[in-house]
């Protein structure tokens, strides 16, 4: 799987963690930056990893800022991505199962390099469920990017 990953300067630890977890799986990984722990704008790196899955370029995406949260809100401005913020395996699990989410963004200065890692395994691993429902759900949110 070709996975795109983006990060700002305080994502940049645990984006380099995850690029070594995801070479190891045997993933094709393209890196949209940082590339160093000098200050930048998370919205350059979150936009442009986020532009690869929403072209087709990539099958999914990683962003990692901070928090999570500001990388999260970047990539989802792109048409067609949904992204979630995700602290734990559980969400990451659900938010493929019932939102086939496409990407996922982290929070370096609060999720670890091997629960990442764990998340990781359980974003790539977890197939949408194809339930109506979800796909119902999925839908109505996708309609808005004809807005």
């Amino acid at each position: 799987m070709k996975i795109a990953l983006g990060s700002d300067h305080g994502g940049f630890a645990l984006k380099e963690k995850i690029r070594e977890h995801l070479i190891a799986r045997g993933e094709e990984v393209c890196d949209f930056g940082t590339d160093s722990l000098s200050s930048c704008d998370y919205p350059d790196f979150g936009i442009a990893a986020a532009r690869a899955v929403s072209d087709g370029t990539c099958e999914r995406g990683i962003v990692v800022c901070t928090t999570g949260i500001g990388i999260s809100i970047a990539a989802n401005k792109v048409r067609g991505i949904r992204c979630a913020l995700v602290q734990e395996t559980t969400s990451a699990r659900l938010t493929r199962e019932h939102n086939d989410a496409n990407m996922i963004a982290l929070g370096g200065g609060f999720t670890g390099p091997l629960l990442a890692c764990e998340i990781v395994d359980v974003f790539l691993d977890t197939p949408f469920s194809g339930e109506e429902k979800h796909a119902r759900r999925i839908g109505k949110v996708m309609a808005l990017d004809n807005e």
